[in-house]
């Protein structure tokens, strides 16, 4: 986390599908979207099956704003448990920040992990 400037980070926006979901579905959703509606960021969706594999992770209670405090404490936990980052780290919503208070929202911040050495 070397920037806190969050118009410099990259991120990307994964949605969970049922295993029954194959990317000839997903290809053709797109496809009937497209004849609705133009919407060019449709041209980044893509189908990507992920497995995580080994994870630490910490609850964020907060505002997104200050998720940059919650990351430090898990790479300083992991740091400790002589493991060290690998890739990118993942969060997973667990309020709407729509309803709920900033203060209020929470996050599970998931960094995947392999040993230091």
């Amino acid at each position: 986390m070397d920037s806190s400037d969050r118009g410099d980070w990259r991120w990307q926006l994964m949605v969970a599908q049922l295993p029954s979901v194959e990317e000839t579905m997903i290809h053709e959703a797109i496809i009937k979207a497209k004849a609705k509606k133009s919407i060019k960021s449709l041209d980044l969706v893509r189908f990507k099956r992920w497995t995580e594999g080994s994870s630490a992770q910490i609850l964020h209670v907060g505002p997104y704003a200050t998720e940059q405090l919650s990351v430090i404490a898990l790479h300083k936990a992991i740091a400790e448990d002589g493991l060290r980052p690998r890739s990118r780290h993942h969060e997973i919503y667990l309020g709407d920040p729509r309803k709920a208070a900033p203060e209020k929202l929470r996050t599970i911040l998931r960094q995947p992990v392999e040993p230091a050495t």
